[in-house]
């Protein structure tokens, strides 16, 4: 059985989004959507899908429309965490709200919202449409409770490293683990091996999050894609944070409170102070070990699945190569 490369799947995938029509009007609600959807991207969610379906079938075409669906959702949640983040840019153009206005980044977020359920019923086997809906409608309303989450945790005074990762479960993992399983059953994959995919997403969704907090602070802005140190200067409660906070004494967790607090002093002096103090803390290598847990035991998972081993080595390179972004 051919199984496809993931730039194959990512080439592919692309040029059926491109080709999306919306013969309708009026444009205004829809050229937008246009817009966000051909800003480019990864399209991990969708590639994973396909991935997962490649397993046990050929015909990736066949389910290119929930591929596409898991992504429309994907954007819709972009392009509402952009609004409400007063966000300008999103991959170097400029954000919907700001080419346009907020009540139509809102409209056509919505749109994009019922379309993404749409694409998933569209063409969908009718013995697995039942079980493949509650899925992605399990997934897209935890991702909303993990945004839901993660705006309360910008008022809170403290937030633990449990409640940290649920939020980061919520908001990142979910939407990964659910493509995947996804298309495992569309696949004809057993319900055990669907389910350690999902799993097994899980477990690289949390990895990828928890990386993400490290690149930010120790990753190379030419290869991480972003300027370095901007949850430090927002104060956001990443793992690094809540780590550092968790594990200082008394007189380092004052001194970091104190970097927290001013809203004065220079950005680089506040990069630099708080990074020194993650340095003595041992932060970096505490996070570096909780990512290499969970991507161990997401890979664990990977090869317990009932499929020939040549057939998880796509999946299995692709997931390697994203865990390798300069850590």
């Amino acid at each position: 059985m051919k199984q496809l490369s993931s730039l194959e799947l990512q080439k592919q995938i692309n040029a059926y989004i491109e080709a999306l029509s919306y013969m309708r009007d009026p444009r205004k609600l829809y050229d937008p959507i246009d817009y966000v959807l051909t800003l480019g991207g990864k399209r991990l969610r969708p590639v994973l899908m396909l991935m997962a379906y490649n397993m046990y079938r050929e015909d990736v075409n066949r389910i290119f429309s929930q591929a596409a669906a898991i992504e429309v959702y994907h954007n819709f949640t972009l392009l509402h965490d952009d609004l409400m983040d007063h966000a300008t840019v999103r991959r170097g153009k400029s954000t919907v709200h700001v080419k346009w206005n907020e009540n139509t980044a809102i409209l056509s977020g919505d749109t994009m919202l019922i379309l993404s359920y749409y694409y998933m019923l569209q063409n969908c086997s009718s013995n697995l449409m039942e079980t493949v809906m509650f899925e992605f409608g399990r997934a897209a309303l935890e991702v909303c409770e993990g945004q839901q989450l993660d705006m309360e945790f910008e008022t809170m005074s403290e937030v633990s490293e449990d409640e940290y990762l649920k939020m980061i479960r919520l908001k990142t993992s979910v939407l990964l683990a659910c493509a995947l399983k996804i298309g495992a059953l569309l696949g004809g994959a057993s319900g055990q091996d669907a389910q350690m995919l999902y799993d097994f997403g899980i477990k690289i969704g949390l990895a990828f999050q928890l990386q993400d907090d490290y690149l930010d602070v120790y990753g190379d802005t030419a290869l991480f894609g972003k300027n370095i140190g901007g949850d430090i200067l927002c104060n956001k409660k990443t793992f690094m944070l809540i780590t550092a906070l968790k594990n200082a004494d008394e007189k380092t967790r004052l001194h970091l409170q104190k970097w927290l607090l001013d809203q004065q002093c220079q950005p680089s002096d506040k990069i630099k102070a708080v990074t020194e103090i993650y340095n003595e803390l041992s932060v970096p290598d505490i996070c570096k070990a909780k990512i290499q847990s969970y991507y161990k035991e997401g890979m664990e998972l990977l090869d317990r699945l009932s499929v020939a081993p040549e057939k998880k080595t796509i999946l299995s390179s692709y997931i390697v190569g994203l865990m390798q972004r300069n850590l």
